[in-house]
């Protein structure tokens, strides 16, 4: 099951492997341990089977329909699925079930992609961990009685515990990089432009993007090329090449110039996160033609997400909480509130400011190729705690402000990467985030994989793998939260109101 995702592809092609006998492994393995870490929610097992087989025939035949044919995938509880049960972790949601796929989805399918299972998420995407009133908390692989981060912590947990090979994410303030790092593997936020996100509730806002989460570079890779692309309905994102992504350029680490912070401007960051951090600027140091501190001290960073994040919550879910309050959690209500509270001015200075902060990082990134930084502030904490109160002596004053270190870097438009990087002081997974400059993806991936290959050779730096023989339950039933469990009585199309998401 850890076979990586080109790798199975490949045994496809060489028939040493067919995609029936691989999805086979796929549910045994999902049965023996998604109990224990609740990252998997909706199954189309029936459906991914007959799939599965015609996939087989046609890599007898030599002929795929696509670069994914019979791999099965992930699909965040975000994001459409045809036929799928999609609740968003939310009781609105729990009988939803799409008449159509997102078109990321729709392209993942056209390229072969068995839509196998939907992942969990914190209730309609809000907050760092992936627990909702549907169906419970995601837990950590390496230790289930911990977080795996959010919004996007069934994604990471299943491919860390190695029920899936690819699964999709999307991020607002971390929502794709924070899972990623808790659970060791690679999460990429590309540019506004590179994946088409057409169910943004504010079209040309950019806070948002869809990407992909992989446990290898060659596995994102391998994604991102059948994702990438524009769509009508997406007004930022951009026609590009169908092989975009296909041949990256070569990157020397001799020549790369390194920036880093450890607090992107004095967010807030625990001690042991901060010398784990400096411990891997030093092991990369002599590897690099220059490793200096940048200064990230770009403007008014947190007002500023504040507002957008708080306009595209008011958009997505002010008049469903208006009719039926009952049917939202109080992280929702909370942002809803806040957005409704602010005014034209609010808005107006928000945007003016956040192009500021893209030309000062700019100005930053003339001297660097990539800046580094530590991606989440903490170590994995206990699932039962919604989010840290307390970081350092600095008391949060809401609740996503902990995701400060990755919510800043959303503000730039431009791509942003975990990747996993040993173990923290608590020995739980260690993510390093890497920023590039707007629409310099390209570059930022290339990156990426010449530093996961350079990290590959150091067990102190080499992704770390949970021991899933000896995993345990968490100590407290990841459903025990569970008031409105999902509707699985038939896969029809669903009568609920529209479910939006803001991220």
């Amino acid at each position: 099951m850890a076979l990586p995702a080109h790798e199975v592809l490949a045994r496809f092609a060489a028939q040493t492997l067919t995609p029936s006998d691989y999805l086979g492994a796929c549910l045994e393995h999902i049965s023996l341990f998604n109990p224990k870490i609740n990252a998997l929610t909706a199954l189309d097992a029936e459906r991914a089977v007959a799939q599965a087989s015609q996939a087989t025939q046609r890599w007898k035949a030599g002929t795929p329909i696509g670069p994914l044919d019979g791999l099965p995938i992930g699909v965040k509880d975000l994001q459409d699925t045809k036929g799928l049960l999609t609740t968003h972790g939310s009781k609105r949601g729990r009988a939803n079930v799409p008449t159509q796929d997102l078109p990321m989805v729709a392209r993942l399918r056209a390229a072969g992609a068995i839509i196998l299972a939907k992942t969990n998420v914190p209730e309609l995407g809000a907050g760092g961990n992936s627990r909702n009133p549907v169906w419970g908390a995601t837990g950590n692989p390496f230790n289930p009685d911990l977080i795996a981060g959010g919004s996007s912590g069934g994604s990471a947990a299943a491919l860390a515990a190695d029920l899936l090979p690819l699964c999709t994410g999307s991020d607002t303030g971390g929502s794709l990089r924070l899972p990623a790092s808790l659970c060791g593997i690679v999460g990429y936020r590309p540019s506004v432009d590179v994946v088409a996100h057409p169910t943004r509730p504010l079209g040309w806002s950019g806070i948002s993007v869809l990407g992909p989460m992989a446990r290898t570079m060659d596995d994102l890779l391998l994604m991102l090329k059948v994702i990438q692309g524009h769509d009508r309905d997406d007004p930022l994102s951009s026609p590009a090449a169908p092989g975009r992504f296909a041949t990256l350029p070569q990157v020397d680490l001799k020549t790369l110039r390194v920036g880093y912070s450890e607090d992107f401007g004095s967010a807030p960051v625990d001690p042991a996160i901060r010398e784990t951090f400096r411990a891997r600027i030093d092991a990369l140091r002599s590897h690099v033609m220059d490793c200096r501190p940048a200064n990230l001290d770009l403007g008014q960073m947190d007002r500023v997400f504040d507002i957008l994040r708080a306009e595209s919550f008011v958009a997505g879910f002010a008049e469903a909480l208006k009719s039926a309050p009952e049917d939202f959690g109080d992280h929702i209500a909370q942002n809803v509130a806040m957005g409704q509270a602010m005014t034209l001015a609010d808005r107006s200075w928000a945007h003016a400011e956040q192009t500021r902060i893209l030309r000062n990082f700019n100005k930053v990134m003339d001297a660097f190729d990539i800046i580094l930084l530590p991606t989440a502030p903490v170590s994995p904490f206990p699932w039962q705690q919604s989010h840290p109160t307390e970081i350092d002596g600095q008391v949060m004053d809401v609740y996503y402000r902990w995701l400060a270190l990755m919510y800043r870097g959303s503000l730039t438009g431009g791509p942003a990467l975990t990747l996993p990087c040993g173990r923290d002081a608590q020995g739980m997974p260690f993510g390093l985030q890497m920023l590039g400059p707007l629409r310099g993806d390209e570059q930022l991936l290339a990156t990426a994989k010449a530093l996961e290959a350079l990290f590959a050779r150091d067990a102190d730096t080499a992704r770390p793998r949970p021991d899933m023989a000896a995993l345990a339950a968490s100590n407290v039933d990841l459903r025990a939260i569970v008031t409105h469990p999902p509707v699985l009585t038939s896969a029809v199309p669903s009568t609920t109101p529209n479910i939006r998401t803001a991220v």
